[in-house]
């Protein structure tokens, strides 16, 4: 198994990220007054929550194993994501709610120009950390700062609507537009939340590989499968960085207890190869025992075509 790589400096950077930001995006509402840009402040507020979410669950899941968690605490990260998307739909409904309350009591703006120009700074400074975070959570798939990146991006363009809503408020002297456009933006980042909470859930659950993993090692099995030798009842699941895989295998009859291990360490090495944080299980029997093709799992991965009946003994064939 390849050792598990420290994400924590990412976290802390979307710490220090939020920080200044919540410091820029206050500063920009207390100077114009617009519900729109309080409600940018406050979901970058919830942006340091998330991020400081995020750190204790990386920090959790670096843990090594004990003898109470003897596969690791990987699984923290997803506990994280669901918070993360949890929040989300907290900074929703108050943006949401202030929203109603400008539209029904609107209020003229002020000093529209740096505002927007404060907006502006804070949301390239978000945007330039979610997408690292987004490509390293892809790198080492880490959900925490894949929900993370999501989040601050989520922000970016939420910063991007309030900017156009005020800029029109600006041009066309409509006060309501401004509470119009926090509403939408609330709206979208509810979809954003009910996403992250989906890829958490699915994770807390066993949610098997992606399609891509699967193809990637299936056709390493499918190589390996000739008339002596063949595999089935593969099952897939991940654990934040840690991929898992359990399969099968089904070798000659007369093989020796060593032939059969050198033949599995072999097949987990090209295993791995392909894929560097896979944990491989094996269970080995011997091909023409009918027993062997009675303990098949009701829902696993196919290996091969329609032209291969793995649930059969070859001589049963037809």
């Amino acid at each position: 198994m390849t050792a598990r790589a420290d994400l924590r400096p990412y976290a802390w950077l979307s710490i220090i990220t939020a920080i200044l930001t919540i410091v820029l995006k206050t500063s920009a509402w207390a100077m114009t007054g617009s519900v729109g840009l309080l409600s940018d402040a406050a979901e970058s507020t919830v942006n340091l929550v998330a991020a400081v979410v995020a750190l204790i669950a990386l920090t959790v899941a670096a843990r090594p194993a004990t003898e109470r968690f003897l596969y690791g605490r990987a699984k923290a990260e997803y506990f994280s994501a669901a918070v993360e998307g949890l929040m989300i739909f907290v900074a929703a409904a108050v943006i949401m709610v202030t929203a109603v309350e400008r539209f029904i009591h609107p209020r003229p703006l002020e000093n529209l120009g740096l505002g927007l120009l404060i907006v502006v700074i804070a949301s390239l400074l978000n945007g330039g950390v979610a997408l690292v975070l987004l490509r390293v959570g892809r790198e080492h798939n880490s959900i925490t700062l894949r929900a993370d990146g999501k989040h601050l991006m989520t922000d970016v363009v939420t910063s991007a609507g309030i900017l156009i809503g005020v800029g029109l408020v600006a041009l066309t002297g409509w006060e309501r537009l401004d509470a119009l456009v926090a509403f939408a933006v609330g709206v979208n980042i509810i979809l954003t939340g009910t996403g992250l909470l989906r890829e958490s859930l699915s994770g807390l659950l066993d949610g098997a590989l992606p399609d891509e993993d699967h193809e990637i090692i299936t056709e390493v099995l499918r190589r390996r499968t000739d008339g002596s030798i063949t595999f089935h009842g593969l099952q897939t699941r991940e654990a934040g960085q840690q991929k898992y895989m359990n399969v099968h295998v089904l070798v000659p009859d007369d093989w020796t207890v060593k032939a059969g291990h050198d033949y599995i360490e072999d097949l987990e090495d090209e295993l791995r190869e392909c894929l560097p944080d896979l944990t491989v299980l094996t269970h080995l029997e011997p091909i023409s025992d009918p027993a062997s093709y009675e303990d098949i799992p009701a829902q696993h991965v196919p290996i091969h075509g329609d032209d291969h009946d793995p649930t059969r003994p070859p001589e049963e064939a037809p």
